[in-house]
């Protein structure tokens, strides 16, 4: 039943929840003054923030995650980058047809340089970020602090460096050099999300409670989906204080809070117990009367009614102890169950006598079985190593890769096969996400894409992967791919896939400009003349496409065909989507 709400709209809070879809770090709990019950309020001075580029002071106390340098970390997710992405033919596969990027270079300016042209768009990301053991990181971000200046904001030393607390907390600016590198990212790939969109975080014990945190923040503060347990298969038990580690984990989000997952393929065992078929389809049947824990009367009184059986009487909820019990539901939900033709009424023989009993009917689902939050029967981590070393002759080219049996469980959940869901890893190492992929696809005759972002961190000296030639990781991941791709057309594949195992690597690069320092008073004519054609020497006309690509919010996996017109190379995007020549001596008649 509606009830009057016997008053006008309260503005404010509707207002408020905008704010927070914009901006969902912004809007805190606050305790109202007069009922002293909590409400939602805006947090101005993130706010303010937030719509700055520079640092804003505001140093109230609230409840939130904070760390030295989380300003710093904001700023930097918002401040733009003069970069640009330059494509690579030689190392790519099927440049020309292929839907798939691989992109190299820092993941932080790469997902800037893709917010314009994938805002809103991917189905799931799936992230495998450093789990931040002690070791120092490879993303060399402006934000991050030194280690003098997080002791004094940190109040461990003050400002002539006297120490003012007996044991320092020396792994806390880790810590904070942690969150900042992931906070400003996250706040990029909520941008990249779909409104139906998921993000699979994978994280070990170390960082987990921030990540979670940090993630409220983020994606809001009903996102958090749950938290995967997952055994790795290795016993970490050095340094554990006498618990060994054998789990990590997978933190999910959703970019909006009502999306819910898909659910998982059923086994011949699980549709087993669906023993039933009407003209809906098949189901099975669970009493309607709560039984296990809780099941009395009094735990639930509202649970405990009446309900008219098929010749008239009326059936309360009584155990076969004799005491009242209680229903499942509630008097408005069952009446809606029964109009729904999800009761099933059947006599059942008891002390020699037939009785009543009343039944949920429980379809099975064309979503699926809901997934569990603890996976154990998925591979772990030391099938992702034999899967890489099987594709490098057995040799093993890198360390901790995440099985692709993971990701595909990943896939199942978050993606379908009948659209070209957008998957993007921008932590890709050895593109276990982008191999997922190609394998799910095969399975499905999905059409899915990727978009794998990797920074060329060098391999150490000594390495099996340097013995094979490679110099970076980016190069594994490349190779890999290929490897991968060609493994997986050699298997079965369902034939209404596309066998796209092709990938475009573009590679984060200064901007195709040339860089201009001069003041106005110091330029001479000479100067004005030679900056006409202000596009550096080394750069092509493909470079300046696809910095237009980007500028300009274009797919960048949209096929690109190339004519000769007068003379003139004419580049063809998507057909006639866009039509490009970066020629001198242009023509009207051209």
């Amino acid at each position: 039943m509606e009830k009057l709400k016997m008053h006008s709209p309260d503005l404010s809070q509707e207002n408020i929840a905008k704010i927070q879809e914009l901006f969902p770090g912004c809007v805190m709990e606050v305790r109202d003054e007069v009922t002293g019950k909590p409400q939602l309020a805006v947090d101005f001075d993130q706010l303010r923030q937030e719509l700055s580029d520079s640092i804003v002071e505001g140093p109230q106390e609230r409840y939130r995650l904070d760390w030295p340098g989380k300003r710093e970390a904001l700023i930097a997710s918002n401040t733009p980058v003069a970069k640009t992405l330059r494509p690579a033919r030689n190392e790519s596969l099927d440049f020309d047809s292929s839907r798939n990027l691989f992109i190299e270079g820092d993941n932080l300016e790469a997902l800037k340089l893709l917010k314009d042209v994938y805002l809103g768009s991917a189905k799931a990301i799936y992230i495998d970020p450093p789990y931040n053991t002690g070791a120092d990181f490879i993303y060399d971000d402006d934000f991050v602090e030194l280690s003098d200046d997080f002791l004094i904001r940190s109040q461990q030393v003050d400002d002539s460096r006297n120490r003012m607390v007996s044991n320092p907390i020396s792994n806390g600016r880790f810590h904070s050099d942690w969150l900042s590198m992931l906070f400003s990212r996250l706040r990029l790939a909520r941008l990249l999300l779909r409104e139906d969109g998921f993000i699979f975080i994978s994280i070990d014990i170390i960082e987990l409670a921030n990540l979670i945190s940090m993630g409220k923040e983020v994606f809001g503060e009903d996102s958090l989906i749950g938290v995967i347990s997952r055994p790795t298969g290795t016993r970490m038990g050095s340094g554990s204080r006498g618990v060994a580690r054998e789990l990590d984990y997978i933190v999910i989000f959703s970019r909006r809070n009502e999306a819910s997952l898909f659910g998982l393929p059923m086994t011949e065992s699980e549709m087993a117990i669906y023993d039933q078929t009407d003209e809906r389809g098949r189901y099975l049947t669970r009493s309607l009367r709560r039984t296990g824990g809780e099941n009395r009367r009094e735990d639930r009184p509202s649970m405990f009614y009446g309900v008219e059986a098929p010749d008239g009487t009326e059936i309360f909820p009584i155990a076969p102890e004799g005491y009242e019990s209680r229903w499942v539901c509630g008097k408005e939900t069952y009446y809606k169950l029964l109009a729904d033709g999800m009761i099933e009424w059947r006599q059942v023989k008891k002390g020699g006598e037939l009785r009543w009993q009343v039944y949920q009917k429980h379809y099975v689902s064309s979503q699926g079985r809901e997934t569990s939050d603890l996976w154990s029967g998925v591979p772990g981590n030391k099938m992702g190593t034999k899967e890489v070393s099987a594709l490098f002759g057995k040799v093993k080219v890198f360390d901790h890769p995440k099985p692709t049996g993971l990701i595909t469980r990943i896939l199942q959940l978050s993606t379908s096969s009948d659209t070209e869901d957008l998957v993007i890893d921008f932590f890709a190492g050895s593109a276990s996400t982008a191999h997922a992929v190609m394998v799910q696809n095969a399975r499905d005759g999905g059409a899915r894409r990727c978009i794998s972002i990797q920074i060329a961190e060098e391999l150490a000296e000594k390495t099996e992967a340097r013995k094979l030639g490679f110099t970076t990781i980016a190069e594994i991941a490349k190779e890999r791919v290929r490897r991968a791709g060609q493994k997986v057309l050699e298997g079965d594949c369902n034939p209404n896939w596309n066998r796209d195992v092709g990938f475009r690597v573009l590679k984060v690069d200064t901007s195709n400009m040339k860089d201009i320092y001069y003041r106005p008073d110091e330029l001479s004519q000479g100067d004005l003349l030679e900056a006409v054609d202000n596009v550096k020497p080394d750069r092509t006309p493909e470079d300046l496409l696809f910095q237009v690509l980007v500028d300009w919010g274009v797919d960048l996996t949209l096929p690109i065909r190339r004519e000769t017109l007068q003379d003139k190379t004419v580049f063809f995007v998507d057909d006639n989507a866009l039509v490009a020549c970066f020629d001198s001596g242009v023509t009207e008649d051209l």
